[in-house]
Formats: C-alpha cells, sequence, structure tokens
C-alpha cells in the first residue's frame, strides 16, 4: 500500500509531466526535491531509482507510462482512458494533502466543501459493474415527475463527475446511452451471473466534445452560438472560458463578445442564466427566446408587491 509521501510524489510527476512535454532527467529529479522540500517533507532527497519505481507505480495504478527521450527527456507515453480524471484528483490530493498536513495552512486556505452527491454505499457496486461487466438494476427518482420512483435495467459503462454531481453513463434496455444521476440511484442490484459486451469502440471525449456539463441529448444540433458580455464579466469568461471552442470576436472597453460551438443543453443555460446581469444572446435566436421567457417568468414570479402602506383600502 502507498504511503500518502509516495503518492505526493506520484502527483507531483504526473502533474509536472501533464504541464511541460518533456523534462531532462536531473530537471525532473530536481523539480520534486524541490516541491517535496516545499512541503518540508523529509524525504526530500530523490534518486533516479526511486523514480523509476514511482513510474512503474504510475503505470500499475493510474494507466501512465512514462517513457524517456535520450535527446529531450521524459514524457507521458500512452494514457489510460481515466488519466484525466485520475490527473485532476492528483492535482486536488497535492493541494489538500499539503493543507491537512499543516496546521498553519489549514488557517489560511479555506477549500469548498459540498456535500458528496455520490453515496457511499454506492460506490463499490458500480465501480465492481463497470469494472466486471455486469449488468444491473436500479430504483431510479423522477425529480421532474414528483418524484415517481421507476426500475431501470442498465449495462455500466462510465461514471462521470459534472458540476458538483456524479452520473452513471450506460446503455439502457432500448438500446441507447443514457445518463442517470448517481444521487437519484437506490436498490442496486449488480447481476453478477451475466457480463456484457462492452462497446470499446465508443469515443468517450466525443460524448462531451460538443456539450456544456454533463452530456444527454446527442440528438440536439450542434449550433454557433454569440454571446456578447460587459467588461466585468467578460474578462472572468476570458480567464475561465465556458467551452472549450470558445473564441473571442471583439473586445471593447464596454464588453467582450465571444462565440461557441455545442449543443445547448440545460446545464449550458443554467450558466448563461448564472451572469444574466450582463450577458446578452446574439445568437441563435432559439436560444435568445429561450434566455427572454426564462428570464421573465422569473421577473414575474419576483416581482416585488407594494408595502402594506402603498396598498388602497376601501
Amino acid at each position: 500500500m502507498a504511503k500518502i509521501s509516495q503518492i505526493r510524489r506520484l502527483a507531483i510527476l504526473i502533474n509536472k509531466l501533464s504541464a511541460v512535454q518533456y523534462v531532462p532527467t536531473d530537471e525532473l529529479i530536481s523539480y520534486v526535491e524541490n516541491t517535496l522540500a516545499l512541503y518540508d517533507n523529509q524525504d526530500a532527497n530523490y534518486s533516479q531509482r526511486t523514480m523509476q519505481r514511482d513510474f512503474a507505480l504510475i503505470d500499475e495504478i493510474f494507466g501512465i507510462v512514462i517513457r524517456n527521450d535520450k535527446s529531450r527527456g521524459y514524457y507521458i507515453a500512452a494514457l489510460d482512458e481515466m488519466t484525466d480524471n485520475y490527473k485532476d484528483l492528483l492535482l486536488n490530493f497535492e493541494l489538500l494533502s499539503s493543507i491537512n498536513a499543516d496546521s498553519v495552512l489549514q488557517k489560511y486556505v479555506l477549500a469548498e466543501h459540498r456535500q458528496n452527491t455520490i453515496r457511499h454505499e454506492l460506490i463499490a457496486p458500480l465501480l465492481k459493474a463497470i469494472r466486471k461487466r455486469n449488468p444491473i438494476e436500479f430504483d431510479y427518482t423522477l425529480v421532474r415527475h414528483n418524484g415517481e420512483i421507476i426500475h431501470k435495467q442498465l449495462l455500466p459503462h462510465f461514471l462521470k463527475e459534472s458540476q458538483h454531481r456524479w452520473y452513471l453513463i450506460g446503455y439502457d434496455t432500448d438500446g441507447k446511452l443514457k445518463t442517470f444521476g448517481v444521487d437519484r440511484i437506490s436498490t442496486i442490484n449488480v447481476l453478477e451471473g451475466t457480463q456484457f459486451h462492452r462497446n470499446e469502440l465508443i469515443d468517450i471525449p466525443a460524448l462531451f466534445r460538443e456539450s456544456y456539463g454533463i452530456w444527454n441529448t446527442p440528438e440536439d444540433p450542434i449550433e454557433d452560438i454569440i454571446l456578447k458580455y460587459d467588461s466585468v464579466d467578460g474578462a472572468f469568461v476570458k480567464t475561465l472560458p465556458l467551452h472549450h471552442s470558445q473564441q473571442i470576436l471583439s473586445e471593447t472597453s464596454t464588453g467582450v463578445t465571444i462565440k461557441l460551438r455545442l449543443r445547448i443543453t440545460n446545464d449550458f443555460v443554467m450558466e448563461l442564466l448564472s451572469r444574466s446581469r450582463s450577458v446578452e444572446v446574439i445568437a441563435p435566436l432559439s436560444l435568445r427566446t429561450r434566455i427572454y421567457a426564462t428570464l421573465q417568468q422569473a421577473a414575474n414570479r419576483n416581482k416585488p408587491s407594494k408595502p402594506e402602506s402603498e396598498e388602497r383600502i376601501d
């Protein structure tokens, strides 16, 4: 079992090699030593032999293969399909483990703590079913249908986190790939005596490439979207793009206009509404109409009533 200090080294190596394409041997060893020293780690002395053992462990645990090009240095040569998730987890681990180990830092680094939407008792059966290719049965709560509970059978393929929620993605009995919020799953049963054939040809990144948030409507068209923000919100959108397709069309002292190309999902509409104080939908008209109708309904619901002193008394 890897110790905390060893996992920290793995995180440092992966994060460094993810940020730079090639890192020479001496530079990589020096980087690990210097980073460990910043943590006041007593194991700051780091050798090439230890690094090679760490590379083997990274391959075994995370499916990340690291090779050495003699003229340029070490680089990530192959990635597991879950690598992006692992890299995010390790980046968070490197930060949070440092905070937890330092009573001073705990006072000054304020992490956001949210209730985990994936219950502990669901983790093991879901991961086992995905790993062993076992179908599952479960009860599912339909929030938009007054809490109606339906029974589902699914061939589970992936778990994905989006907007602080976890989702199970798999093939339904109608043969379509569908998404289910894990927080709405209950009474799960793994059918261990049956195995399904996993579709290894699914392009996992493509499932989410043209969507914002969790993918759930592949039939929706991919559209060109043009948005205009004022200078304040525009600065935030520039530094943290809404989507990888984002392009800056124009920028003035009064605002920023951007272009995106993606499916218009509920998650995306909710993101636009979060900056409703400044966002203007230039195109398409259908999205502009949808935002207008939503804001109009919200305005009607939240219209202030007259103070009692202004009410007419007959």
